[in-house]
């Protein structure tokens, strides 16, 4: 790839990233795109992300094949290595030899070097003080990450995570409107039950809400039930 061919794809890169940041977007299908970008942006034999779910725990996201997802599966399930290290400290984490690291990860190295990759290089992705998982360049030789690649990689990793806690906040606010529409319409219910308590018992609104109340409390019912059967005339409180 030529060095014109790498700053177009970058900046394609970057540019697809961007996009998700304002319209719906599949989560699994943007970091998807991203990791096999990497591999050609950052000359490595295969790329994959490891992401913190809903409970904290790790899992292995997005993988361009087999055998980066393995090597990233290992790291987890050792609870060690470039991968989880990256993660854990929110910082870039390079392995220039897989070779090397029996005293840094003993349990990964054995793992690792089966894997026939030759480096691993790490990039959290984060946003100030808060750290999601990591984008994991994996070579089959040895070597560092240069200055450059490290840099475009982060930047990269920085607007993924953006995406994420994006798509995340989004996701929180149609819950809580949907919490609030429930209640809502539960509210209507228990409005209409009250008027049908009040007419047919020749009882005020409150009376009428206090015996459906009571009626919800003594049956162990979850109050809007009791008004829907009320409602439509199943149940006579």
């Amino acid at each position: 790839m030529t060095d014109r061919d790498r700053e177009t794809q970058l900046l394609q890169t970057f540019v697809t990233l961007a996009d998700s940041l304002v319209t719906g977007f599949d989560t699994i299908d943007v970091l998807q795109m991203l990791v096999e970008r990497a591999t050609a942006l950052f000359d490595a034999a295969d790329a994959g992300i490891i992401l913190a779910g809903s409970t904290g725990e790790l899992e292995v996201i997005a993988s361009t094949n087999e055998r980066s997802k393995l090597l990233g599966l290992l790291q987890l399930r050792a609870g060690e290595g470039p991968c989880v290290e990256s993660y854990t400290t929110g910082s870039v984490v390079s392995v220039p030899d897989l070779g090397e690291i029996d005293e840094r990860w003993p349990v990964f190295a054995a793992l690792a070097r089966a894997s026939g990759y030759g480096s691993v290089h790490a990039i959290p992705l984060r946003l100030r003080d808060q750290t999601l998982g990591s984008l994991n360049l994996f070579r089959d030789t040895t070597g560092v990450l240069n200055e450059d690649d490290a840099t475009a990689a982060q930047a990269l990793a920085d607007v993924a995570t953006i995406s994420i806690l994006q798509e995340r906040a989004l996701r929180e606010i149609d819950s809580t409107r949907d919490q609030l529409q429930r209640a809502l319409d539960s509210r209507i219910v228990i409005e209409q039950a009250k008027g049908v308590v009040s007419y047919t018992q020749s009882v005020d609104m409150d009376e009428a809400f206090q015996r459906i109340r009571r009626y919800a409390r003594a049956n162990r019912l979850p109050l809007v039930e009791v008004a829907a059967d009320v409602v439509a005339q199943r149940l006579t409180v």
